[in-house]
């Protein structure tokens, strides 16, 4: 028997894999940033500032006025996804009322709507001719519908409602491993309920309010679909689809180049603000909930639950409802009057409907499989081996979480649109491939950092035993490394897959008429008016998300028992 050792192939191993790994970071990552910064500071091939000074002019405003909307935007999403997900992850840890089960339940549901679907569904609901708005003026024979969404307020509705999740979930998670004995030794030293919650209680969600904040800021940040469908034409994200419809590179340039500075800004600002403290408590709390008692309000909190939990499907519904009215049938109708199931049925018999479902998928799984292959490998070096440069790598699995989907395609635009090495001497731009490296790239942090989590929890005394009784570098990790990390690869490669099933931003920049997805149809079908047929695609998506997303939690726990 010979002895383990790190270095009895395990040296010539980190090389061979660290290879592709950083050809596909520099390549595909670094590469078409460079680009995308280059490209604006150089008009003909010669240094300029022009661009620069035309964006920041005072006397065309528009650039300036977008930033200034996407900031705003963004600044207000936050407050309000933590204000509706905090005070809901309360609601449900603090307190136990009829329905508190079931608004659990269905808390999350609005994670399972595609950016364009959510603002489309919310579109039908509240906006101008919009169901709700229209039902009532004809109930109470009004000679005008009382409110619509329409301008800033529509968009911050959209995000507030898709995205407060994103607080809710790591907030709640934080709560279930509160200890709230320091609570309770704050309020018997005479703090009040309030002083205690902002000086004990929310200090020690930081890490998690911070995550959240972060994650909220870059998706509104990246946002296209609410500002498009809601009339605001003046952010960042539109004036960046409009610089590359009208083939202004080099401003759509320096528009990304200022996207990505501010949300990178955001980051390194609210990093440095979470660093200032430690948050770790001492011991490890348990849930108290307080029952609700009063036969009164426990009427008030069961019938409250059921309308909040119709209000959070209101959105899947009116989507799948919609998908049966006959096309152009739905005029000045509170709801459509004509039905049909021709949409359906046309969406797996009609080659040319089906194209963007199979074109979806298709490339959803090219750049999963492209994932997972580059997560495992990546998370197992991070992980497993020591070799110098390792910080630099998990910084750049993480830049692509920064960018926003619109900075992406134009970096790829920018990069690919000329033969290099990296494209193997190819031009990408107008091919098929270019959309499915896009999910790549933006799929990178996903997939990776789930496989790594999976690492970080189990042992690597497993395959040094292995290695230690003979087995070779390849045979231990495929037959020992592998089926450990099973679960974290899978729920990543699951989440992947969803993301790239719904991503709009990116594809409306890159796609081809070959390669158009899903969601770009939906759009096109919507301009079409054609309402039935693009809420069909939308409700196929949307199951499709919901299946992702259970078998994913089904995942999760399973591995979770394992491990436990």
């Amino acid at each position: 028997m010979r002895a383990y050792s790190t270095d009895d192939g395990g040296g010539f191993y980190v090389y061979a894999l660290l290879a592709p790994i950083a050809f596909v970071l520099v390549g595909y990552v670094l590469y078409p940033l460079w680009r995308v910064f280059y490209d604006g500071f150089f008009a003909d091939g010669h240094f300029s500032l022009s661009h620069y000074a035309y964006f920041f002019s005072l006397t065309r405003t528009s650039n300036l006025e977008a930033a200034w909307n996407s900031i705003l935007i963004s600044i207000i999403s936050v407050f309000t996804c933590g204000i509706v997900g905090i005070g809901l992850a309360f609601l449900l840890s603090s307190f136990d009322f009829p329905g508190r089960r079931t608004l659990q339940a269905f808390a999350v549901v609005p994670m399972a709507l595609p950016s364009l679907i959510g603002a489309i569904s919310f579109n039908f609901l509240y906006g101008e001719s919009g169901i709700i708005p229209r039902g009532l003026k004809v109930l109470f024979d009004l000679p005008a519908v009382p409110f619509y969404l329409d301008g800033m307020a529509g968009v911050i509705l959209v995000h507030t409602v898709t995205m407060y999740a994103y607080f809710y979930l790591p907030v709640s998670a934080a709560l279930r491993n509160f200890d709230y004995s320091l609570t309770e030794a704050s309020r018997s030293l005479g703090a009040n309920r309030t002083r205690t919650f902002f000086r004990v209680t929310l200090p020690l969600l930081t890490p998690s309010v911070v995550a959240a904040s972060l994650l909220v800021f870059m998706i509104s940040m990246a946002s296209y679909t609410a500002p498009l469908i809601y009339g605001i034409d003046r952010t960042l994200t539109m004036q960046i689809y409009l610089s590359r419809t009208n083939g202004n590179l080099e401003m759509a340039s320096v528009q990304s180049t200022v996207l990505t500075t501010i949300s990178l800004t955001f980051l390194f600002c609210i990093r440095a603000y979470e660093s200032r403290r430690r948050y770790a408590s001492q011991s490890k709390g348990a849930v108290h909930r307080r029952e609700v008692k009063n036969p009164l309000w426990r009427a008030v909190c069961a019938v409250s639950s059921l309308l909040l939990v119709i209000w959070l499907l209101l959105p899947i519904f009116v989507i799948v409802l919609i998908s049966f009215s006959r096309n152009g049938a739905w005029t000045v109708q509170v709801l459509p009057a004509r039905y049909t199931v021709d949409h359906y049925i046309r969406l797996f018999s009609d080659p040319r409907t089906f194209i963007p479902i199979k074109n979806s998928l298709n490339m959803s799984f090219i750049a999963t499989a492209g994932n997972v292959v580059f997560g495992v490998f990546a998370a197992y070096l991070m992980n497993r081996r020591q070799f110098r440069g390792k910080r630099i790598l998990d910084t750049l699995t993480m830049v692509p979480w920064a960018l926003p989907g619109t900075v992406v395609g134009v970096s790829l635009i920018m990069a690919f649109n000329v033969p290099s090495l990296f494209s193997f001497r190819q031009i990408l731009v107008g091919t098929y491939w270019i959309l499915p490296l896009a999910y790549f790239v933006r799929l990178i942090p996903l997939v990776y950092r789930s496989t790594s989590a999976s690492f970080k929890q189990t042992d690597a005394s497993a395959e040094e035993a292995a290695r230690g009784l003979g087995a070779s570098w390849a045979y231990a990790f495929r037959r020992v490394v592998l089926p450990m990390v099973r679960g974290g690869v899978l729920s990543g490669a699951i989440l992947g897959f969803v993301q790239g099933i719904g991503e709009f931003v990116t594809s409306i920049l890159i796609y081809t008429r070959a390669s158009i997805p899903i969601s770009v149809a939906i759009n096109q079908q919507m301009y079409d008016f054609r309402f039935g047929t693009a809420c069909a695609y939308g409700s196929l998506q949307i199951l499709l998300v919901m299946a992702l997303l259970l078998l994913s939690e089904h995942l999760n726990r399973d591995t979770q028992a394992i491990i436990t």
